[in-house]
């Protein structure tokens, strides 16, 4: 099998994995490159990502994966030399940036972590790139091998696929949850005796396992408060044929987007877990953001006057984010604030605003809103 043809199947392949910015069927180019795909860096930077699988080969076995063992598909798999060699060329033709590299269990889990750590060796020291660099520690890793991925990435994450072991004994007996979370664990202890920062990452698949939002934002909370996660991220589960959930209904892409909107409290903006809102089911409500469930549960909390308050008062503010918190901070100190126009608040984002707020003293006139964000990103719908 040719190299792009290679890089065609195992780039496809990889975009059940999602990185900040970067999802799967949304924002990926293709092109002779092969899948890049454009992502944010844990700093905040935009580049072009090449995310790949090592091989499509996996002796797993899980319900809902596309490269579970019993799953009859064409598969195939790089050697390090080949891949380090393919994203080496096209760092140097200015076509990718960064590289995610994640892998199925082919033979092993030690034997498919070496050829990833082969690779991403091959890839710092023979071609000398000191770029980012995204690796999975797969289930099964050792000690040793998560230490190695510490060292040469800039990122290191383990799927938990499932908020805690009854749900993931749903989807796969070939994982064991305590276990993934060790793998967590012991990266979290390494980079902090590392030389330079790495951050820390898990992703959920949504829905395979009938778990609640509560459940996996329970989960999240605690990662963010024990691990110091930088972020959770949360994949709709989508049923794929040949496997034993094909039958099954995709989850909705509202229900992600509410978790990550939910999400975005707990890490970004200083929200506790027990301050979310769910509904009886112990999900998110669809037809409102999270943001505002917590508000119409609080009015002593509003209205909050913007001329006096500090960022974090700010930013329980359904429709003010950090950045627009950050323009009020800045412009008042040019005089009191007297119009929601003054930070840049208009129209809808006004509408959204103003019930919950004061201009020195006085609560701004505005025309109710009906309309509600349904599928924006976390920070439109602050």
């Amino acid at each position: 099998m040719d190299l792009w043809t290679k890089v065609d199947m195992l780039g496809r392949a990889a975009s059940w994995d999602t990185e900040h910015g970067c999802s799967p069927g949304g924002g990926r180019t293709r092109g002779l490159d092969g899948w890049i795909y454009p992502a944010v860096r844990p700093d905040g930077k935009r580049i072009r990502l090449l995310k790949v699988l090592q091989s499509s080969v996996c002796e797993n076995n899980c319900a809902y994966c596309a490269f579970r063992r019993d799953r009859d598909i064409r598969r195939t798999a790089f050697t390090p030399d080949e891949l380090a060699r393919l994203f080496a060329d096209l760092v140097h033709r200015n076509q990718a940036e960064g590289l995610f590299l994640s892998s199925g269990i082919c033979g092993n889990a030690a034997a498919a972590t070496d050829r990833m750590l082969a690779t991403a060796d091959l890839v710092r020291h023979r071609y000398g790139f000191k770029g980012y660099l995204h690796l999975k520690v797969l289930p099964g890793a050792d000690r040793a091998s998560i230490e190695e991925s510490v060292r040469l990435a800039s990122r290191v994450s383990t799927n938990l696929e499932a908020p805690n072991a009854a749900r993931l004994s749903m989807l796969s007996q070939d994982k064991r949850f305590d276990e993934l979370l060790a793998y967590l664990a012991v990266a979290d202890r390494l980079r902090r005796e590392a030389p330079r920062w790495v951050s820390l990452t898990t992703q959920y698949v949504v829905g395979a396992a009938g778990e609640t939002d509560a459940e996996l934002l329970h989960t999240s909370a605690r990662l963010y408060r024990d691990l110091g996660l930088a972020r959770a991220y949360y994949s709709a589960f989508q049923p794929v044929s040949g496997t034993p959930l094909e039958g099954e209904q995709a989850t909705s892409p509202a229900r992600e987007h509410r978790l990550y909107q939910a999400d975005f409290l707990l890490h970004e903006y200083g929200f506790g877990y027990d301050e979310l809102v769910f509904a009886p089911d112990g999900n998110l409500p669809i037809h409102v953001d999270p943001k505002t469930r917590w508000a119409q549960e609080h009015p002593e909390f509003f209205p909050v006057e913007l001329n006096t308050a500090d960022p974090r008062t700010l930013m329980r503010v359904p429709g003010i984010g950090k950045r627009a918190a950050e323009r009020i901070i800045t412009r008042r100190r040019l005089g009191r604030l007297m119009d929601l126009e003054h930070v840049a608040l208009r129209g809808r984002l006004a509408s959204r605003v103003a019930p919950y707020v004061l201009l020195d003293g006085r609560a701004p006139a505005y025309q109710p809103d009906l309309w509600q964000p349904a599928l924006l990103t976390p920070s439109q719908t602050d």
